[in-house]
């Protein structure tokens, strides 16, 4: 009995070996991909310049990506979603504590961000990203009060969302000026008295 808790704890611990190195090729490919997007256009980048940046072989990015589109749609998903569940974890904040939240996120993974935003190989990210915004203020516009009242909400999501977007893409252009905490508190500010 207590060789099979042995081996069982010997195979735990090289899952988790396995999973620790599974993990560090995937951040380095998406690494890789990232830096190579802010060098060159994506349509230009190769599996073997992946490969080869990564420090892995072909084999093991297409064991985790059936193409270097699939390797960019998972990277950009993975991004939403974590902002996503960034803005249910800060549900019960201010704007200016839940944009902290946010653009503190966009700083720790600055290379990512500005490298969707300013990229022609990845022009669906903007997108989704507008989209992702609007979704999530959505709750907090009332068409039916204050200065909003009689405003159609769709203008209103597009106003908004269109603002932080367009924030977040000077900040990221122009070197991050100012700091996440600072953004933050001027752009939920802003919100804040646009949505009164």
């Amino acid at each position: 009995m207590k060789l099979l808790i042995i081996y069982r704890k010997i195979g735990e611990i090289q899952m988790s070996k396995v999973d620790r190195r599974i993990a560090k090729s995937q951040e380095a490919i998406k690494n890789a991909v990232t830096e190579l997007m802010s060098e060159k256009n994506f349509d230009d980048i190769t599996i073997q310049d992946i490969a080869d940046r990564a420090n892995v072989n072909r084999g093991t990015i297409y064991l985790h990506y059936t193409d270097k589109y699939d390797l960019l749609d998972k990277m950009i998903e993975e991004h939403i979603n974590n902002l996503r569940e960034l803005c249910r974890s800060a549900s019960e904040m201010t704007f200016q504590e839940g944009n902290y939240v946010w653009f503190e996120y966009f700083e720790r993974h600055y290379l990512f961000f500005s490298t969707m935003l300013a990229s022609k190989g990845a022009p669906s990210f903007r997108s989704r990203f507008l989209d992702l915004v609007i979704e999530e203020y959505k709750a907090e516009v009332d068409i039916t009060k204050g200065k909003n009242g009689g405003f159609h909400e769709d203008v209103i999501l597009q106003f908004f969302g269109s603002a932080i977007v367009g924030v977040v893409e000077w900040w990221f252009k122009n070197g991050m000026p100012l700091p996440a905490r600072v953004i933050a508190e001027q752009t939920g500010a802003l919100l804040d008295r646009n949505l009164e």
